[in-house]
């Protein structure tokens, strides 16, 4: 009998899986615990795994399929396997099938622990993590021998940067964006098998106990739930409030060099609109020593990119803060169809909706030109363009006279590798909103005030047939 045992951070699966395999005589296969050992041994894989975890990145499927794989094929082939937290994207799903059958086994079951959100929360903040092998404790449900020591490797226990309130919401967001199609999956070929995890611990236990039983009774062939959801995803919907707007809300996509800000600044200012810029939020957060602020300067300090979750969540706090009939205007934000999906997420959870998506369309060959002009002051940011706006004298800054130059990131070479990741992840986007309706496309390469007057129309429009 083989099964693997789902859920979100937080719902016990460790400590539920360690009891199971004793009283089932299950081996174990948790992925967490893998990486610390081929760490340990330093083996190829192990190198790999850990250059993604000390940049503060996901391990790709590949890497984790590998290790699976790996263990798989020495394990006792006269005993099940408990799989602890795998597979958790659609991929790790199709691999694990395929997998199992190339050596000999069959996945009976998939053990879903259901938990609400709330619940999840107490539970994650007062989480202590191993900062050597990642593996996780709990003062309550699995607490180590000795406080504050890893069971495992003696590293000092401690509590992690990112389990702090405003993160568990979006990391739930992105779980679930991977989980549900796992579930599908298995819900398709009748092998999940979902538990309420929300009670005491025994309770909890004696349930898990009861569904792997019924495994064995079936003969592999579980009892599925006819309407499986991931956790949360209900009680979002029942506790969405009515859509209250009446301000217009607008997203500002373009290249760089498009001219967003000046466009968003000539709409916040006419229409009292409100402009939030990922790249103010982060300076917001980090002058301001937020949590947020924090857990994002932990990763720049190590020179790794800031994770997409650390952005959502700096963008729904700020507009959960902004007044409901006073409409926003959010540029740089989403940058992917990941990150779009989950603003349709965050606006769904605070009871908002996107009206339009402006896409200022800007030719290649007349970014090179605007960006190759443009120079900055040194001294207050202030921007100028050799050709659209000149300073008064050459080289000085007209607001207060510091030295003007031009940025590292505004040559030829740069500006064609900015264009082309720009491309790669805001077409999708583009196609994303057209399909839904609420693109509106202006003409960027006309002059600012017509660009201007275009777009205030299309706002003006909006505004009018609401």
């Amino acid at each position: 009998m083989n099964i693997a045992l789902l859920g979100p951070t937080g719902a016990g699966k460790g400590t539920h899986a360690q009891r199971l395999i004793k009283r089932f005589d299950l081996l174990h296969l948790d992925t967490g615990e893998l990486f610390h050992e081929h760490s340990e041994n330093h083996t190829a894989i192990g190198f790999l795994a850990q250059r993604y975890v000390q940049q503060g990145e996901f391990v790709p499927d590949e890497v984790v399929d590998a290790l699976v794989a790996e263990r798989l094929w020495h394990m006792d082939k006269g005993r099940g396997v408990l799989f602890d937290g795998f597979p958790r994207t659609a991929s790790q799903a199709e691999f694990l099938d395929k997998a199992l059958t190339e050596s000999h086994r069959t996945l009976d079951a998939v053990i879903y622990l259901d938990v609400k959100e709330e619940h999840l929360g107490q539970r994650i903040l007062k989480r202590i993590t191993c900062p050597r092998c990642h593996l996780p404790y709990h003062p309550e449900f699995k607490p180590p021998r000795h406080e504050g020591i890893c069971d495992a490797c003696g590293g000092q226990l401690t509590k992690r940067p990112d389990d702090i309130p405003q993160m568990l919401r979006v990391r739930q967001r992105a779980f679930r964006r991977a989980v549900q199609p796992v579930l599908d999956h298995y819900r398709t070929s009748r092998r999940l098998l979902v538990v309420d995890a929300d009670g005491p611990v025994e309770l909890v236990l004696a349930l898990l106990i009861e569904a792997v039983e019924t495994v064995q009774r079936n003969d592999g062939r579980p009892f599925t739930a006819d309407n499986v959801t991931v956790a949360g995803a209900s009680e979002r919907d029942d506790a969405r409030p009515g859509d209250t707007v009446t301000g217009i809300n607008l997203i500002l996509v373009g290249a760089p060099g498009s001219g967003k800000g000046t466009q968003a600044e000539q709409l916040r200012d006419r229409f009292g609109l409100t402009h939030i810029a990922t790249g103010d939020l982060f300076r917001e957060n980090l002058n301001n020593k937020t949590e947020l602020g924090q857990l994002a300067k932990t990763y720049m300090d190590r020179g790794a990119l800031v994770p997409d979750e650390v952005t959502e969540a700096m963008v729904e706090e700020r507009l959960a803060r902004e007044p409901s009939d006073r409409g926003f205007i959010l540029d740089g934000f989403p940058r992917t169809l990941p990150q779009a999906r989950a603003l349709e997420e965050i606006l769904d959870h605070i009871g908002r909706r996107l009206h339009a998506v402006l896409y200022i369309k800007v030719s290649d060959n007349a970014i090179l030109t605007r960006l190759g002009g443009r120079r900055v002051c040194r001294s207050c940011q202030t921007p100028y363009h050799a050709e659209f706006k000149p300073p008064r004298h050459d080289g000085i800054c007209d607001a207060c006279g510091g030295e003007l130059y031009q940025r590292d990131d505004d040559n030829p070479v740069t500006i064609h590798s900015r264009l082309s990741t720009f491309h790669q992840q805001t077409a999708p986007i583009i196609n994303f909103y057209q399909d839904a309706g609420l693109l509106i496309e202006i003409n960027g390469e006309q002059t600012v005030d017509t660009v201007v007057r275009e777009t205030a129309a299309a706002v003006q429009s909006l505004s009018a047939s609401r």
